[in-house]
């Protein structure tokens, strides 16, 4: 210990005196510049963004190739929201052979009509993004704005761009294919 702290002394002009560690809280402790010892807490986890509710449950009753949009999605989706949600989420249900044609509206929040009217998705009774199956379309509203649509996935949700977490607008409906 007495060879750390000489050590330590050789590169730092004010050398860490001791590194405490308790059970519940460790803290690290250190003489400042004006000579009176400080402390802090010793970080040794980071989350930037904790998930409450991380993995998704696989419904046997769900379509497959829903499962397979969701995957074609988070291939290609990006970091950041280009505001293209609804076109990606388009895009990846054609490619997984979901729906035959592509659907025709242009408003995000437009999408959970059209794919029970054209396409055969069901309006799940669930109110929770979290408890979505994975594959499930997520249709948000906005008073005047296009909305928002996205897929739920394992281990989030994805549109144009990937999630931990749903979106903070009010859900319309859950969508899913037998």
């Amino acid at each position: 210990m007495t060879l750390a702290i000489l050590g330590c002394s050789a590169f730092c002009p004010r050398p860490a005196l001791a590194l405490v560690f308790s059970a519940p809280n460790p803290k690290f402790v250190y003489t400042d510049a004006s000579g009176k010892k400080q402390s802090a807490d010793v970080v040794d986890k980071y989350y930037p963004k904790k998930i409450v509710k991380p993995f998704a449950k696989l419904d046997a009753n769900i379509d497959p190739k829903l499962r397979r949009a969701a995957t074609i999605a988070e291939e290609r989706a990006h970091a950041h929201s280009l505001s293209k949600c609804w076109r990606f989420v388009k895009e990846a249900l054609v490619a997984a052979g979901v729906v035959k044609s592509r659907p025709q509206t242009t408003l995000a929040k437009q999408a959970g009509q059209e794919l029970m009217n054209n396409y055969g998705f069901k309006k799940l009774a669930v109110t929770d993004p979290y408890q979505a199956p994975v594959g499930s379309v997520l249709v948000y509203g906005a008073k005047r704005a296009a909305g928002h649509v996205e897929i739920r996935t394992e281990n989030g949700f994805v549109s144009d761009f990937r999630s931990k977490i749903p979106s903070r607008r009010p859900l319309l409906g859950v969508f899913a294919k037998s």
